[in-house]
């Protein structure tokens, strides 16, 4: 694969990665305060869908494309820069992995809710917290990874 091709693929990836969170989030939070049910469960199930559709694939591509462009370009492995940035995507994956369950979660009690002509139940509220307080971190260290990518700062560990 030529240099330019990965960049661009490792780009893109991110774009969704950052796009489709920020944009799930907002839905599911928008939908949420709303208070309808039905709105919410439609918006949970799609969140849960942009996910299978968008996120993992893009948090696939990125590391493969990433671990490509160190080796083709000659970038060190211990490169400060690159090293905060590994560790933010491990930590961003790991605010994501039960962010995933939770949104599955949230739907599937959305969903009966609205079928059953429910309020949500408490469940769907801690969840909810839960998932909206796992995307600060998760967020956060994607515009930091960005800044890193972009910049390749001079930093030290």
């Amino acid at each position: 694969m030529d240099y330019d091709l990965a960049k661009a693929a490792h780009i893109l990836a991110a774009t969704l990665l950052f796009g489709t969170g920020l944009g799930s989030a907002f839905n599911l939070w928008r939908a949420k305060r709303s208070g309808q049910v039905p709105a919410i469960a439609v918006v949970a199930r799609s969140v849960v869908v942009a996910d299978w559709v968008f996120t993992t694939p893009a948090a696939l591509v990125l590391p493969a494309t990433g671990a490509w462009m160190v080796m083709a370009g000659g970038w060190s492995w211990t490169a400060p820069w690159l090293i905060a940035s590994l560790g933010l995507f491990a930590l961003a994956g790991a605010c994501w992995l039960p962010v995933v369950w939770l949104q599955i979660r949230m739907a599937r009690l959305a969903a009966a809710a609205s079928r059953d002509g429910r309020p949500l139940p408490a469940p769907f509220h801690r969840g909810f917290a839960a998932w909206f307080w796992l995307g600060w971190p998760a967020f956060s260290a994607v515009i930091v990874i960005v800044h890193l990518m972009v910049l390749k700062p001079e930093i030290s560990l």
